[in-house]
């Protein structure tokens, strides 16, 4: 059974896992700091998978746990992140490289983004990742007239920090 839910954890993360790479972007300066919180978010996603029931979609629940695990880390210390050790895990997951180049263009965004506070980063991340207003809901454990008038807010925020 352990064998089962560890093979069945490892491919789920490996099938998902930009997910944690887009939220350690959004949230991390450098790559250390982005290999530094997504070790700790695979820790946090492994230890909270047991309870994973099945009730929302793998992506929806993983999106919420590695938001919550981002925001927990970002709010205890903007500099440092402090990580649990991996190699305490008898699994090992394939990474894909990060390739830093290819978001290139959109570094402005990044700045702007990395501006907003932490709960409006989390409404920004979900937005490009095109989830509808209830699967933001959902994620976020608000109701969806407030996902919706709290993103409006951040758009016009965006908006004032880009075009000043």
């Amino acid at each position: 059974m352990e064998k089962e839910l560890e093979h069945s954890f490892v491919t789920n993360l490996e099938q998902n896992q930009n997910i944690v790479h887009k939220i350690c972007r959004l949230y991390t300066n450098d790559s250390e700091s982005h290999n530094d919180l997504f070790q700790e978010i695979t820790i946090q996603l492994w230890k909270a998978y047991p309870k994973f029931r099945g009730d929302s979609k793998f992506s929806t629940w993983m999106y919420r746990v590695s938001l919550n695990t981002a925001i927990t880390l970002y709010r205890k210390s903007k500099r440092s992140i402090k990580t649990s050790d991996l190699e305490t895990l008898s699994f090992k997951i394939s990474a894909e490289e990060y390739d830093d180049a290819v978001e290139q263009q959109l570094t402005l965004m990044y700045s702007a983004v990395k501006q907003l506070n932490d709960i409006e980063k989390a409404l920004v991340f979900l937005y490009l990742e095109d989830k509808s207003y209830k699967e933001i809901a959902e994620t976020m454990g608000i109701s969806e007239v407030n996902a919706r008038v709290k993103m409006n807010r951040v758009k016009t925020k965006l908006k004032k920090i880009l075009n000043p």
